[in-house]
């Protein structure tokens, strides 16, 4: 029997308290936007954002299979402004895992 898991949200929080991820479940597989990949692999935007240019211009893996966008609310001051917010699938979560040094790798899973 196969399970399909459609637009779901499972959260994800550290024994500490501290880390809290939440996982979008779409298409058979999880979606994390830029800031969430920031959290996960406790790095900078920029340093996110040259790994993932550099995995598609090493066509590692193709922006069209990828990336896609997702429609979101925030609360901004009074009001709620929705936005498209860019997610990156799986595949793009282990290709940015494969690329830590191996230490930073044994550090993330540690936490």
């Amino acid at each position: 029997m196969k399970k399909t898991i459609q637009n779901q949200i499972i959260i994800y929080e550290g024994d500490n308290g501290e880390s809290r991820i939440e996982v979008k479940f779409e298409g058979e597989t999880v979606w994390l936007s830029q800031s969430q990949l920031v959290e996960l692999f406790g790095s900078s935007k920029a340093n996110i954002s040259e790994h993932i240019k550099n995995i598609y211009t090493e066509k590692e893996l193709a922006l069209e299979a990828t990336v896609r966008n997702f429609r979101t609310v925030k609360k901004e001051g009074n009001r709620k402004v929705s936005r498209d917010v860019e997610h990156y699938n799986l595949d793009m979560i282990i290709s940015l895992f494969q690329n830590q040094p191996e230490e930073k790798f044994w550090m993330m899973l540690a936490r």
